[in-house]
């Protein structure tokens, strides 16, 4: 008898486990994890994209075909190439780390589409419209792959109201990276790849440059460059951009930037 009654327990045990295991659920973090791609940057290369549109604005040197953010509206060419680029108030391009609370992807954007396969060095004189109260204007250069995947440069205003260079790159959130404070008002600056690296840089005199940022392009074959201004905090601005260059060529020194 104690044999009989030992054996219906385990076999009860034996049927809700078969049956717990067939009506079970797959957990879908498990199956994220499992499909969840080793690359961080793959994981937010495929993000939605700001909705840019064509465009057809050519200088002497660049050609930019897409506008992010109306940016094509807000920008103005003189004879000589010097572009005017307007921002409004509370425009930015930033993806929060600390939950999103200063996230903003506002900042009106101009683009030429790039061959990554291939070296390109992006250069421009900027003089960005500091203000008293614009806290964080800049005038900004861009690698732009999607409003989740890019990397800028700036000549912006910061806390104390100096004005200095910023890096700033971004994979599914931000960093910000403060640098040198340059007293001038306007700055030479420089992104520069040989399809292995990209490294950015300002100079006071185009002949002399300081290196800021190195990392490795690990970009898509197909990527934008481009210029942009941005007004955070203050209620608007107006930047300027003179000698506007994207070639197929790199740098050939990368630490000394030419």
């Amino acid at each position: 008898m104690k044999q009989t009654l030992s054996f219906f327990p385990a076999m009860l045990g034996m049927l809700l486990l078969g049956s717990c295991t067939e009506n079970k659920t797959p957990d879908a973090s498990a199956t994220n994890a499992t499909s969840a791609p080793a690359d961080p940057s793959a994981a937010v290369a495929d993000t939605a994209r700001v909705s840019g549109k064509p465009c057809d604005i050519k200088l002497a040197n660049i050609h930019f075909t897409k506008a992010v953010n109306g940016a094509d509206t807000l920008t103005k060419v003189a004879a000589g190439g010097k572009m005017t680029f307007r921002v409004g108030e509370k425009k930015d391009f930033f993806c929060d780390p600390n939950d999103n609370k200063l996230s903003n992807n506002t900042a009106p954007i101009l683009l030429a589409e790039v061959d990554n396969t291939k070296p390109f060095t992006l250069v421009s004189k900027v003089v960005p419209g500091f203000t008293e109260k614009g806290l964080y204007n800049a005038g900004v250069l861009y690698i732009y792959v999607n409003d989740r995947r890019w990397h800028k440069l700036c000549f912006e205003q910061d806390e104390r109201g100096n004005h200095r260079i910023v890096s700033v790159r971004t994979v599914g959130t931000s960093d910000d990276n403060n640098h040198d404070v340059v007293k001038a008002p306007s700055a030479y600056m420089k992104i520069s790849s040989d399809t292995r690296t990209v490294a950015s840089y300002y100079s006071l005199d185009k002949k002399n440059w300081q290196l800021v940022r190195l990392y490795k392009n690990d970009y898509p074959a197909k990527i934008w460059l481009g210029v942009s201004a941005q007004c955070p905090v203050d209620t608007g601005t107006v930047s300027y951009f003179e000698d506007i260059s994207l070639t197929q060529s790199s740098v050939t020194d990368f630490r000394l930037g030419n």
